[in-house]
């Protein structure tokens, strides 16, 4: 069983009805449950979605895409600092906590890691946390953010390792069949009771 801190997987075909609950208050946030998670998800997280906006050392001029951004600390810490921000999440529950948080800060549609609505090579970075698992074709998600991100653009991801689909080392063969370098992968331990994060960095060649 989850803690509050940390959101569940989603579940697979026949699992219990305990389990799609969890799916649509973390996996899928829907609704009441939906906004729940997203408190949670808010507090949970917070340490991990900054660290991964240090790590991606934004500038001013920076154009970043935040990709499943839950309820938005990520994406409106890295508005602070970017130049243009955009978040896009297949659910309309955490768009809305993204705009309470973010307000005009950021640019906010329905999306995902696959289909995020940007044009070719029009982002400098690219970050998302806890969201990797619930990739349904991470090949074409890769694929989109590499199309996405101007040549020297960087890629950021942060996952519960436990809750990976895969290794993170097979996440970084993964990235770099859609054409990314200079991959580097690690864990680190988040403050408090947190899972251990998977962490990949990735570029798209100049």
């Amino acid at each position: 069983m989850s803690t509050p801190h940390q959101p569940a997987p989603p579940p697979q075909p026949g699992t219990s009805g305990f389990a799609r609950v969890l799916d649509r208050t973390f996996g899928h946030p829907s609704g009441v449950l939906g906004r729940l998670g997203g408190w949670a998800m808010a507090r949970g997280n917070a340490a991990t979605e900054h660290r991964v906006v240090d790590l991606a050392k934004i500038e001013p001029d920076e154009t970043v895409l935040v990709v499943g951004p839950g309820p938005g600390v990520g994406l409106d810490a890295a508005a602070r600092l970017a130049g243009r921000a955009v978040g896009v999440d297949p659910s309309p529950e955490m768009l809305g906590l993204c705009h309470e948080r973010c307000g005009d800060r950021a640019e906010l549609r329905e999306g995902s890691a696959a289909h995020t609505g940007e044009p070719d090579d029009s982002v400098d970075v690219v970050l998302s946390v806890n969201n990797v698992m619930l990739w349904d074709d991470r090949a074409a998600a890769f694929a989109e953010l590499f199309r996405v991100l101007r040549p020297g653009g960087r890629l950021l991801l942060s996952a519960h390792e436990k809750w990976l689909p895969v290794s993170r080392h097979v996440l970084a063969d993964e990235a770099a069949a859609a054409g990314f370098a200079d991959l580097q992968t690690w864990t680190w331990e988040p403050p408090g009771f947190a899972a251990l994060a998977a962490q990949l960095r990735a570029v798209k060649p100049a």
